[in-house]
Order: C-alpha cells, then sequence, then structure tokens
C-alpha cells in the first residue's frame, strides 16, 4: 500500500498515511481515522493538502548494468517484451 505525506492547514504539520491509490483525503477528520490519531485541537473539517513526494533518483553507475534497455533506446527487445 502506498505511504503519502499531507500536511495539515490548522499547524502546518506532515503527516504520513498509507492508504490505496484510489483513496483521497480532504480533512483532519479523514486522516486521523484512517492513521488512528487524535483529533486534538484541530477540527474534523480542518483541511489537509496531500503533498508531491519527490521520486528515488538512482544514478546508473550505480547499477549492476548500468546500459539502457534495448526497447528504451529505440531497438527491439529480444523475445517480443521486457517489461518496460
Amino acid at each position: 500500500m502506498p505511504t503519502y505525506d499531507y500536511r495539515c492547514e490548522a499547524d502546518q504539520k506532515v503527516y504520513e498515511v498509507k492508504h490505496s491509490i484510489s483513496q483521497q483525503l480532504h480533512t483532519w477528520g479523514e486522516l486521523c481515522d484512517l492513521a488512528g490519531l487524535a483529533l486534538g485541537d484541530i477540527g474534523p473539517e480542518t483541511k489537509v493538502t496531500r503533498l508531491i513526494r519527490g521520486g528515488g533518483v538512482v544514478k546508473s553507475s550505480s547499477l549492476k548494468n548500468p546500459d539502457v534497455p534495448p526497447c528504451m533506446s529505440g531497438a527491439g527487445c529480444s523475445g517480443g517484451h521486457c517489461g518496460f
């Protein structure tokens, strides 16, 4: 299950929550219910904003086989498909 970061608009803190890709959280109450957090002093209707998380960058020099797969470089893959 993917992990998402949300910022609470009341306290500006970022909270990490796991949920399905199809689910969207919009309020503090929804976030608390899913994450098992107490509402505290923040109203349940307070808006939360899902943050975009940067993807991990991997340098090709750190890979076991740093060459680009044939299908990514314009050539065909042997066997018909390689998963890209």
